[in-house]
């Protein structure tokens, strides 16, 4: 496995200030075709840790009242609201043909590259069919590829 940066265990608490200062490096938050996206400065190989997805952690309750477009599920008990303009990776958007991958580890939402991304490349993950039904799919995909089509059109 390949890091960007390196990342130390034992400062979970600060990880978040010290993670955006060091994705300042190789990435950028640019105009993109689902509004705002995030890009790489540097090419990056495939399973390179690009960053976590970071927010405040919530009960499944919580986030199931306040709602919104940032919550990411970990499990039945757990999500992480990344509502915070501090969180970066909430400008990762939907892509039907992802170039990076989601792992959950315990409480935590893991960022990686799924394949080999160039250089400029805009980086995106799969947002699954739930989150796409409830936020997407009024809206519209603007994947090139876009696998829901068929649900669109209905």
């Amino acid at each position: 496995m390949y890091y960007l940066y390196q990342i130390y265990s034992h400062c979970k608490y600060f990880m978040p200030k010290y993670q955006e200062k060091n994705m300042r490096d190789f990435l950028r938050v640019k105009r993109s075709a689902s509004g705002l996206g995030l890009f790489t400065t540097k090419d990056i190989m495939q399973g390179t840790f690009i960053m976590e997805y970071t927010g405040n952690l919530i009960s499944t309750q919580q986030a199931e009242s306040r709602g919104g477009r940032y919550l990411f599920k970990i499990n039945s008990k757990w999500a992480v609201d990344g509502k915070g303009r501090e969180n970066m990776s909430r400008y990762i958007n939907h892509f039907c043909q992802p170039n990076c991958e989601v792992q959950i580890s315990k409480k935590m939402v893991l960022i990686y590259a799924s394949r080999d991304i160039e250089k400029g490349e805009e980086l995106g993950y799969d947002y699954g069919a739930e989150y796409f039904l409830a936020h997407i799919k009024t809206k519209g995909c603007k994947c090139p590829y876009c696998r829901f089509k068929k649900i669109i059109e209905s």
